[in-house]
């Protein structure tokens, strides 16, 4: 069955199909969505946006965090070619690109703290300064990039905004690519088998060294 988004589904604010369809596109349920910051021309999500400390108390710094199947997939692409590497190489020699960069690393920031606000999530000290993918010194993750490029729009994060141009044989802002790429009939995926949820299930099932071979 292809995807197809509601007619409801384009602000900001979730709805429902919303969340099963980010639960579709993720292949796990979907936590703690505040916005939908970037959606395909059809309505669908590309990028959920997050709040900064998830509901069982973990903090979360990837606020705008890529869904879209395609998206994704090209993103891996070109991260399996190198240009993580080749980006950082650029960073490390160009003092105006890395002065852009520091500038999106801080507009990171700010946009986390406002949804933050907005979901009542509160201060998250443990990730204070920090924002994601890398910046502002290096790059470490084009789906981070990307997502922050979408969700802000052009001319914030200067390398996000390549990486968008260079998804252009998989994907383009313009077109819909969503019919195939997961499976809008299937049922909503409820097992959570992220990993931060498995090391929260691992500090779990770790026994206290106070504990005796009783409770053990």
């Amino acid at each position: 069955m292809p995807a197809s988004a509601s007619p409801a589904t384009s602000g900001r604010v979730p709805t429902q199909h919303d969340l099963d369809t980010l639960s579709r596109q993720l292949n796990r349920p979907v936590r703690d969505v505040v916005e939908i910051p970037a959606r395909c021309v059809c309505g669908n999500p590309l990028v959920a946006a997050t709040a900064p400390r998830l509901s069982n108390g973990i903090p979360f710094p990837t606020t705008f965090y890529l869904t879209h199947p395609v998206i994704t997939a090209a993103a891996s692409r070109l991260e399996a070619a190198g240009m993580m590497n080749e980006m950082s190489e650029r960073l490390a020699g160009d003092a105006d690109l890395a002065a852009a960069y520091q500038k999106a690393h801080e507009a990171y920031i700010a946009a986390r703290v406002a949804i933050g606000e907005r979901a009542g999530t509160g201060p998250v000290p443990e990730i204070d300064g920090i924002s994601a993918g890398g910046m502002p010194t290096r790059v470490k993750c084009l789906h981070v990039l990307v997502g922050h490029a979408l969700a802000a729009g052009p001319g914030v994060n200067p390398l996000g905004d390549e990486v968008v141009a260079a998804l252009a044989p998989w994907w383009t802002a313009d077109k819909c690519y969503c019919e195939g790429a997961w499976d809008d009939g299937a049922p909503v995926p409820n097992k959570d088998l992220s990993r931060h949820v498995k090391h929260l299930n691992a500090q779990a099932a770790e026994p206290s060294p106070l504990a005796g071979p009783e409770n053990r």
